[in-house]
């Protein structure tokens, strides 16, 4: 667990070229009223002195999907330079780290354990958690099991109802086979890589995870935790319980930036999808709590504002969604 730092421009050339690396690992919205305004985000990525616009009241904790890292050498940011954009408007935010690889509630468990020491070395009575893709489950978990060290949970491309992607893997691989042998060696393998270039050493479950994020499992794991999840289909939860305020946004689009080399990667997991998706999850499986928004111009990876922050160009900033709603948070007073 880190305070996040500023990207250096030297550790940016020099893993520039690692981004398809970053890419291959993050693989694994039905429109919406609008969404709640909070103002217009009067800033960019490199806020004013004395900007206070995502001063939030309690820490903001990020945490990070399905093979994610929270920082990779220590010069490159999962939620790349949103966790920054938020501190220099304010903001007290922290990314946490848990394995690569494994099931919500195991990876739930270690961010209970992170938040509860940051909780401790704060100071805050609770933190504000955002969780992007299986990140927003495991902030479920931390919400249903400990809801009196969480202000709100906000979750963004989560596959609440589970990835179809997930269901095409499982559906052909055969038990104990061998594609399902290789597979798991391949992304466990993978995980610990992931975890030394980011400085741990967790165990891996790949499989685990795969299950996790079926529909199947995710139906198991709905009936554990159900709190903020819509009662009908792509429709909007619940806007809090628990004292706990729920919010969701995602994407629906593929090809966004020409540039971006993990494009053409998530063009093509999101054929397997029958409904409108963002490469890995589809719009209606991130509904959560209050829906701000299901169909912004991006990608499953745009949504952190990776690769290196090529996204849709002529679109809305991930950071700038992520910065706005940080200041919805500050003004409902978490």
């Amino acid at each position: 667990m880190h305070y996040v730092n500023h990207v250096t421009r030297l550790g940016r050339a020099v893993l520039r070229g690692a981004g398809a690396l970053a890419v291959a690992a993050a693989a694994t919205g039905c429109a919406v009223a609008p969404a709640e305004t909070s103002g217009e985000d009067p800033g960019s990525q490199s806020s004013a002195l004395g900007d206070t616009y995502t001063q939030t009241r309690y820490p903001i904790v990020l945490c990070h999907g399905l093979s994610g890292f929270s920082s990779l050498f220590g010069v490159v940011d999962y939620f790349y330079e949103i966790d920054t954009a938020l501190s220099a408007g304010g903001a007290s935010v922290f990314v946490t780290h848990v394995p690569a690889f494994s099931t919500s509630e195991a990876r739930g468990e270690e961010l209970l354990s992170e938040v509860e020491d940051i909780v401790a070395r704060t100071g805050a009575a609770k933190v504000n958690l955002i969780g992007h893709s299986q990140g927003g489950l495991d902030v479920r978990y931390v919400a249903a099991v400990r809801p009196d060290l969480v202000a709100s949970v906000t979750t963004v491309g989560t596959p609440h109802q589970g990835a179809q992607l997930a269901d095409y893997l499982i559906a052909h691989l055969a038990p104990g086979g061998f594609t399902e042998t290789v597979l798991a060696l391949f992304a466990d393998s993978l995980g610990e890589i992931i975890e030394l270039l980011s400085g741990y050493s967790d165990p891996q479950d790949a499989l685990g995870a795969l299950q996790t994020l079926s529909s199947q499992g995710a139906a198991a794991y709905n009936a554990k935790f159900p709190a903020g999840l819509p009662t009908t289909p792509c429709g909007s939860g619940p806007a809090s319980a628990n004292g706990i305020r729920f919010y969701s946004w995602g994407g629906d689009a593929h090809l966004t930036n020409l540039l971006d080399v993990s494009d053409p990667l998530l063009a093509l997991t999101g054929v397997v999808y029958t409904t409108a998706n963002d490469g890995l999850v589809g719009t209606c499986s991130n509904h959560f709590g209050t829906v701000l928004r299901d169909d912004y111009d991006m990608n499953h990876l745009d949504e952190v504002n990776q690769v290196l922050g090529l996204t849709a160009i002529f679109s809305t900033s991930p950071v700038s969604v992520f910065r706005s709603h940080a200041n919805r948070l500050k003004l409902a007073g978490l």
